[in-house]
């Protein structure tokens, strides 16, 4: 791209619409995967004479096909943005769930969820949505990630009362094709919106400045595409990141928490109803943890901006451990009154998660390869996500009962904030990250 080529928007214009772009890319992520997975586990077991861990095992699969595929889309985003990604994972991730409705075979469903995690909805994850925002801002970054987190959280709000609604109704094979369809028209326009990074375009991420704008007085516009000097510390390689002990405890203590979530949110509807309330009140409760996630969006972003991301995570995950412990107690009680607090303050921690773990990955790494060094962090990480669900599944189906494994979600929770907070960020050489 030429000077004379070079948009004439300013940059907040494009960052923020990346940030759009975001909001819907995980609101369809959360909406099609782990937000709804409680709402068709007894549906599908029931009609199918499936087990409760044989149902789970479909969606840990998937999240085990995402980290797989997780290490080469890391590298596709840094090299050609998250349009292409997008896309695929917006045709592949219609196909598969168009396929879950019409399916009743184990083994056909158990493929379909590994072919839509491999390349089908979590190619519209945090690891490609979230990455981008990073590319985009910096002195903002907080905010910026805070506020493109917002889709997880009305997901979580919307997806369980809306979608079980529509298989009350009518059954599980129509709320499958619900989804179907909405992903398709919902994530089109959004990947065609998302752009790889304002360098790209003759423009800058907030907090940089080009180094003749100081002198010319016309900041945010560098003279050529790359000529610019980048407010944050030069970035990691792939290579240098693996070598760090920050990289590896990240990803540790984020595979925890993955798996406590995971566990915990796949499970939070069958265990309220096991208790004795109603599918209505289980789905409406799950709902109210997605108004804590949304409500908790404000506090993580003006943290961000002003503490140290490890604390927040410590204070998130203490959230969280809260709300899992007042939902044994509602369970215990049968106590309505119990059960909406309980997964409120288990929702505030969990709006934490995105924010916060990818501030800590491009506060470490910087913005430059940020898409390869998530994506080979991916795979270890995702591997909480995928064993959570069915071990607590498995627990269930051995025991009857949800206590144990509760009590372990919690006990995830404390080793992963103490493993984060042991962390430390590796050097970095003060200079600028070149053209990205």
């Amino acid at each position: 791209m030429t000077e004379s080529s070079a948009p004439t928007k300013p940059r907040f214009f494009y960052g923020w619409w990346i940030v759009a772009g975001a909001i819907v890319s995980q609101f369809c992520w959360m909406g099609a995967g782990p937000a709804i997975i409680g709402v068709f586990l007894r549906p599908v077991t029931d009609d199918l004479g499936w087990q409760v861990w044989q149902f789970t095992l479909g969606s840990s699969l998937a999240a085990v096909g995402g980290a797989v595929s997780g290490v080469i889309a890391g590298q596709a985003l840094d090299k050609h943005g998250p349009r292409p990604l997008l896309l695929l994972g917006t045709l592949v991730g219609s196909a598969c769930f168009l396929g879950l409705a019409l399916q009743s075979s184990l083994w056909v469903f158990l493929a379909l969820y590994t072919v839509s995690g491999l390349i089908g909805w979590n190619l519209f994850s945090s690891l490609v949505a979230s990455s981008t925002i990073s590319r985009w801002f910096v002195a903002r970054r907080g905010w910026a990630l805070s506020i493109g987190s917002i889709g997880v959280s009305l997901a979580g709000i919307i997806a369980p009362v809306t979608v079980t609604l529509v298989v009350d109704r009518w059954d599980w094979r129509v709320g499958y094709l619900a989804i179907a369809i909405f992903i398709l028209v919902a994530m089109t326009p959004v990947a065609f919106l998302m752009r790889r990074a304002p360098e790209d375009y003759g423009l800058l991420p907030d907090g940089a400045r080009s180094p003749s704008s100081e002198s010319q007085g016309s900041p945010g516009q560098p003279d050529k595409p790359g000529n610019f000097a980048v407010v944050e510390p030069r970035s990691l390689t792939r290579s240098e990141a693996l070598k760090t002990s920050g990289f590896w405890l990240l990803v540790a203590g984020f595979g925890l928490n993955y798996m406590a979530l995971s566990a915990v949110l796949a499970h939070a509807i069958p265990f309220a109803t096991g208790a004795g309330f109603s599918r209505a009140v289980a789905a409406s409760a799950l709902g109210i943890n997605g108004i804590g996630n949304l409500a908790s969006k404000v506090i993580w972003g003006y943290g961000l901006q002003r503490f140290d991301a490890r604390r927040l995570v410590a204070f998130a995950y203490s959230i969280s451990s809260t709300g899992v412990a007042l939902l044994m107690v509602a369970g215990a009680t049968g106590n309505q009154a119990t059960l909406f607090p309980a997964l409120f303050l288990y929702g505030f921690g969990f709006g934490g998660t995105i924010p916060v773990s990818e501030f800590l990955w491009a506060r470490y790494f910087g913005r430059k390869h940020l898409g390869a060094i998530r994506g080979i962090g991916n795979p270890i990480a995702a591997l909480g996500t995928g064993l959570g669900p069915v071990i607590l599944g498995a627990w269930f189906d051995a025991t009857g009962d949800y206590t144990l494994g509760l009590v372990a979600a919690i006990c995830a929770y404390v080793v992963g904030a103490l493993t984060i907070n042991a962390s430390q960020p590796p050097p970095r050489l003060e200079a600028g990250e070149g053209a990205g």
